[in-house]
């Protein structure tokens, strides 16, 4: 069965309709982090509400060298311990989330809350807007 989904994402030649090509291609994030303020619900004039929310994820990563030590004066197997040496980095990425699904939309406005953990998937979109100061800004959102 794996072999047979890859396949399906994975292919030499497109499927073509007409003069329409169609290749098969994959826009997915997941996300496992904490929950960084309440989600906002907003409506723009002649558009669908959507709640909005931003997530923080973490990498944390070590520099230096492992080295292994002996715990206490008299070696046996059992009083090994791995010490490692070095620092803790640690990288904090906020990342917009947007829901637009009337059911999740709802249920994540009345229930996720600062701080919560939270798993979240969706898809990345890249967009542009224009800011109150007449400037063009990007933006990256994860649409879930």
């Amino acid at each position: 069965p794996f072999l047979q989904v890859l396949r399906q994402f994975v292919r030499h030649e497109s499927d073509t309709v007409g003069s329409l090509v169609l290749e098969r291609s994959m826009n997915r994030v997941q996300l496992l982090g904490r929950v960084g303020q309440d989600p906002v619900m907003r409506q723009v004039e002649g558009k669908n509400p959507v709640t909005i929310f931003s997530l923080a994820t973490n990498e944390m990563w070590r520099t230096g060298e492992s080295e292994v030590t002996q715990g206490g004066e008299i070696w046996h197997p059992s009083l090994l311990f791995l010490y490692i040496l070095g620092d803790i980095s640690q990288k904090t990425t906020w990342h917009r989330i947007s829901v637009f699904r009337p059911g999740l939309r709802d249920v994540t406005y009345q229930y996720v809350k600062k701080g919560a953990r939270l798993y979240v998937e969706g898809k990345i979109d890249y967009g542009e807007y224009t800011d109150k100061n007449n400037v063009r800004r990007q933006a990256t959102t994860i649409i879930a």
